[in-house]
């Protein structure tokens, strides 16, 4: 099960490396095009906003799977190792009940987005394309979260 959990914060990070190659070369192409033939690529921003978020969206399982969040230790770094694993558990518990609901409204966001019609300015991209994008990796977030809170707070390298 454990394995399960590092095999898909993996592949969600490959998938958000892509995002971020793709918003790398979509500046890149934009600036060019300003900077020698006067010419922007229309929406770059647009795109480079809706990407960077689906991109974060897509780091986040493999941010929780290895502890990445900021922890506040100075005042546990003292404390027995079964406190501090408590803690860690207790944040993990919270962070989960955090993504769900981002999870949900997310989803939900997505949804109205979809029965309202509603696209970016410029390029007319709709909306709720973004909103679907990140849907999952928040989920699996929510579910590594839960996980770590069960069953103890780094899950890798552990034994099933």
């Amino acid at each position: 099960m454990f394995r399960y959990f590092e095999t898909v914060a993996k592949a969600c990070a490959l998938l958000a490396g892509v995002v971020m190659t793709a918003i790398m070369g979509v500046t890149l192409y934009s600036v060019i095009g300003r900077t020698l033939f006067d010419s922007a690529l229309l929406g770059d921003f647009e795109l480079v906003q809706v990407m960077m978020a689906i991109g974060v969206a897509w780091f986040l399982p493999m941010c929780q799977l290895q502890s990445g969040n900021i922890i506040v230790d100075f005042f546990t770094t003292r404390a027995q190792p079964q406190t501090r694993d408590r803690l860690d558990r207790f944040g993990a518990l919270t962070i989960g009940m955090m993504m769900g609901i981002l999870t949900w409204r997310t989803a939900l966001g997505g949804l109205e987005a979809f029965e309202s019609g509603t696209a970016s300015m410029m390029i007319q991209v709709p909306e709720w394309y973004g909103y679907f994008a990140m849907v999952p990796p928040l989920a699996i977030t929510t579910l590594t979260a839960f996980a770590q809170a069960t069953f103890g707070h780094r899950l890798q390298g552990a034994q099933a």
